[in-house]
């Protein structure tokens, strides 16, 4: 990582725009991305791996590329938006075909599904970073998912793979507030997973799966649903929607149609979660759970 010396100055309206604390935090990004040399950017389409991309590139220029991953367990339409936005921003991003489904350890969907994950995507960049000449790998690690059970970490740490969003200290609203600045349109984009993190972790993936999780998802989201989540409990669909939207999906005219559509996908039971929507909510079958008290 650049020394504090070598941390870039901003001009005093960029600053002022950004405020002190977020200022500091882009000029240290900027120094770590610069002492990188070249770098080829795991990117997804969502805002932490958009923003990293764009500084990488506004820092590295042709040194600088973004990778994607295509496999069944990401949204085709999700695919093709990250490539426009990409696009939009000048910046050349490479698609790469990723073999998870081919592995028995994430197909099985243990908790280190995300390892398996990570670990071969990771894999596939490798071989791509050397053809270009690039000297590192990064990705959009930030603060934020230190507080979250996140064994994709792992597999970067094994690959030696760069977090500068991580180095710079920066959490998911710096993360945000920066990228509106710089103009990245998916600066306010809900945070999105694999669709695999929509099944049960014990319960086996299948393409079948990945495929009925997006095409629910597309349909609930048509009701103008800006954040949702369809776990997959086989025969269960559980719905997580915001919880201030709790209140309109229940409205026959938004409830009906999509219990409809989503037993027309194979669901036989259609649920709605009260806790509304929450990142990482298959998680919390890890974690001890305390006694009701009586």
């Amino acid at each position: 990582m650049a020394s504090h010396t070598d941390v870039p100055s901003l001009n005093p309206i960029e600053d002022a725009a950004l405020g002190p604390a977020l200022a500091a935090k882009y000029a240290r990004l900027r120094a770590t991305v610069q002492a990188l040399g070249s770098v080829l950017v795991a990117y997804s389409g969502g805002v932490d791996s958009a923003l990293l991309l764009k500084v990488a590139h506004d820092e590295l220029g042709d040194q600088a590329l973004g990778a994607l991953a295509i496999s069944p367990a990401y949204d085709d339409e999700e695919t093709a938006a990250a490539l426009a936005v990409a696009a939009g921003m000048g910046i050349s991003v490479v698609t790469v075909a990723t073999h998870e489904m081919e592995n028995p350890a994430y197909v099985a969907n243990g908790p280190d599904r995300c390892f398996h994950c990570k670990d071969e995507l990771f894999d596939r960049l490798a071989p791509l970073a050397a053809a270009r000449g690039l000297a590192h790998i990064a990705y959009g690690v930030n603060r934020d998912d230190l507080g979250d059970y996140r064994p994709g970490q792992k597999a970067a740490r094994q690959h030696g793979v760069q977090g500068p969003l991580l180095d710079a200290e920066m959490g998911k609203d710096d993360i945000r507030a920066l990228a509106q600045h710089l103009g990245v349109p998916v600066w306010n984009k809900p945070a999105l997973a694999c669709y695999s993190s929509r099944i049960p972790y014990g319960t086996t993936v299948t393409v079948a799966a990945l495929r009925r999780v997006g095409q629910a998802e597309r349909l609930v989201r048509s009701f103008g649903f800006a954040r949702v989540r369809v776990r997959h409990h086989d025969s269960i669909a559980r719905i997580e929607v915001d919880a201030a939207d709790l209140p309109r999906i229940i409205q026959p005219e938004v409830r009906e149609p999509i219990e409809r559509g989503l037993r027309e996908l194979g669901y036989l039971y259609v649920t709605l979660d009260l806790r509304g929507y929450r990142m990482g909510s298959l998680n919390e079958s890890l974690r001890p759970t305390r006694a009701a008290t009586i």
